[in-house]
């Protein structure tokens, strides 16, 4: 039960407030996804939202000839699934997990239930999907202007932000798919940041050697969406004081919560991008 307990490292779900992690804690599932995973299709009702631990899922559009367009990439820092407290039910494009792992799943009726009860995880999912909506408005400026070197070093960069460590569990193939290029163009890309020393790619894993080089190589649309993350999701949680009109947010560190069981299961897939992802 602690071993479990300190593997939970989804940021939004450790900044609750005790009392409300505990009664969100008997509904959470952890699961495990598989790279290539599709966790939503596009139009298809949601049914769960996933708070990712260790798991990357990239949010994509498919065009009518198959062309993949990624939107957005989340990992430990938020969730996937927003629709559900949106008001939509349902989502256009797809879920796909990007690199496989775990995360705490909670069904899409709780989640409704628990929005409309606390004004603080309503706070804070509304300013999470704030910062999401500056990732996806600045992936599509950067898509369009940025060179792919740059564009390259901005989606390691914020891969790395999202997951644990300096290793990027990725195919080139799967990159080039969600920047939309060809594989070849990422090849070279990758080529050229290996002859500066900033990483290594190797069967499938690309390990950063130099952080900050890779940093100052992407384009400002990193800093952009790293600044509005760390502005608005801060290591904090909203507390309202008596008398206040809004929330105050604070410090805090991540709270000791006990679930009800420890519950593992392996979340099916709706379908699978076939030659798209391994």
């Amino acid at each position: 039960m602690t071993e479990f307990l300190d593997r939970i490292q989804n940021q939004l779900l450790s900044a609750l407030p005790d009392v409300e992690f505990r009664r969100l804690a008997p509904q959470l599932d952890r699961v495990e996804l598989h790279q290539g995973q599709v966790l939503y299709e596009s139009g298809n009702t949601i049914s769960y939202a996933y708070f990712p631990t260790t798991a990357l899922v990239s949010t994509v559009y498919e065009l009518e000839d198959g062309a993949l367009t990624e939107t957005a990439v989340v990992g430990k820092e938020g969730m996937v699934g927003i629709a559900v407290f949106m008001g939509g039910d349902s989502r256009l494009g797809r879920a796909v997990v990007l690199s496989g792992g775990h995360a705490l799943r909670l069904r899409a009726l709780a989640l409704k239930d628990e929005f409309r009860r606390s004004d603080t995880l309503m706070h804070l999912l509304l300013r999470y999907t704030q910062a999401l909506i500056t990732q996806i408005a600045q992936t599509a400026a950067c898509n369009r202007h940025h060179s792919l070197d740059q564009r390259l070093c901005r989606w390691l960069m914020l891969s790395l932000d999202r997951a644990h460590g300096d290793v990027v569990v990725m195919t080139q193939d799967v990159i080039a798919n969600m920047l939309g290029v060809r594989r070849e163009g990422v090849t070279a890309a990758a080529q050229r940041l290996q002859q500066h020393g900033l990483i290594r790619c190797a069967r499938g894993r690309i390990a950063v050697l130099n952080r900050s080089g890779l940093e100052q190589r992407a384009c400002e649309c990193y800093a952009v969406v790293r600044n509005e993350y760390e502005r608005l999701l801060p290591y904090t949680v909203a507390t309202k004081e008596p008398g206040a009109s809004k929330p105050r947010w604070i410090a805090r560190p991540v709270p000791a919560a006990v679930f009800a069981s420890e519950r593992t299961t392996v979340a099916q897939p709706s379908s699978v991008l076939s030659g798209r992802f391994g």
